[in-house]
């Protein structure tokens, strides 16, 4: 009995993947069927009919009492579902979010490094995240519980790119990485390692961009989450359209009212740790590849060694240098 249900799977399986991949077998998890491709992918059976939506209530409220046509599709091949349509100016209410319940109350920071750039415009440009300091083959983490959503290389100028999708309402996304540690639809628990730091994309040096998003939407992710801490700002997170505003500073109260003003008492100790990170940092160098180079050539015209190269940037001397790619040399 047991192997023709597998032979039906797979029929149904091949038929609906002919113009894709090939199934090569199914296997038997305490999660369920899943489907093994020749590209060496998989699948639950349960993954093919699932919607999308991790949080019930939140989407009931606002599609059905707000009546906003808001969409939150799951799909493994592009960044934003909804093509960044989701119009955020129409929100004329405020939405309580759970950021931790008693149901998923773990939280953990993607990356214990220091804040390098901040959410909001940089060089005459937007930038929707913030980036977090790291080594390339730093470990990388989900922050929340969840199910990946898009695992694989971002020509958008993410690079190797993970976006997981939170029982929270919210997604997040993690740039730059070196390597991917997980597949699309896979589920994973705070903490569970997804990838590893890197310097892959539009990026001028090792470090995880890091994004929050709201139905496609990016919030500063410093409103739900106090990086010097490494915890979450507070379980409850109230969701305006002022959240939206591009380079909108984090804040704890809501969108009319005036924040309360506190007198910040600098600690001398501290001041000389962000001191000497912010000196540790400007030393930093980078080279950018170009036709025809080599490790030897680059370590010498950069005073260095190969092996210095391959330690700070986390490769071998026989890896193939992608041009364009910048390397950190010092």
């Amino acid at each position: 009995m047991k192997q023709k249900i597998t032979l039906l799977i797979w029929i149904l399986i091949s038929a609906i993947h002919l113009n894709a991949q090939q199934v090569l077998d199914t296997v038997y998890t305490d999660k369920g069927p899943m489907v093994i491709y020749s590209n060496r992918t998989w699948a639950f059976l349960k993954d093919k009919t699932f919607t999308g939506i991790l949080n019930s209530d939140i989407h009931n409220v606002l599609t059905q009492q707000l009546g906003l046509n808001f969409t939150n599709s799951w799909n493994n091949d592009v960044c934003f579902t909804s093509g960044k349509h989701n119009d955020m100016s129409k929100l004329n209410d405020t939405l309580w979010l759970c950021v931790l319940d008693e149901a998923h109350k773990d939280f953990v920071a993607p990356v214990p490094g220091m804040v390098t750039s901040r959410y909001g415009f940089r060089h005459g440009r937007h930038h929707s995240g913030i980036d977090l300091d790291l080594e390339t083959g730093d470990t990388v983490r989900a922050c929340w519980a969840g199910k990946v959503r898009y695992a694989k290389y971002n020509d958008g100028g993410f690079g190797n790119l993970v976006v997981v999708r939170h029982y929270n309402g919210l997604e997040t996304f993690y740039a730059h990485l070196s390597k991917l540690l997980v597949a699309p639809d896979q589920e994973v628990k705070a903490g569970e390692v997804i990838g590893l730091g890197g310097n892959t994309g539009r990026s001028y040096g090792s470090h995880l961009h890091f994004e929050v998003r709201f139905y496609d939407a990016a919030i500063n992710p410093e409103e739900v989450i106090d990086f010097d801490k490494r915890a979450c700002k507070d379980d409850n997170l109230f969701v305006h359209k002022g959240l939206f505003r591009p380079g909108a500073k984090p804040t704890t109260v809501l969108e009319g009212e005036e924040p309360e003003q506190v007198e910040k008492v600098e600690d001398p100790v501290e001041k000389q740790i962000e001191v000497a990170q912010a000196v540790q940092t400007s030393l930093r160098k980078y080279y950018k590849i170009k036709s025809g180079d080599t490790l030897t050539e680059i370590a010498d015209r950069n005073q260095t060694t190969v092996s210095k190269i391959c330690q700070l940037n986390g490769i071998r001397p026989s890896s193939t240098l992608q041009i364009g790619r910048s390397l950190r040399v010092k």
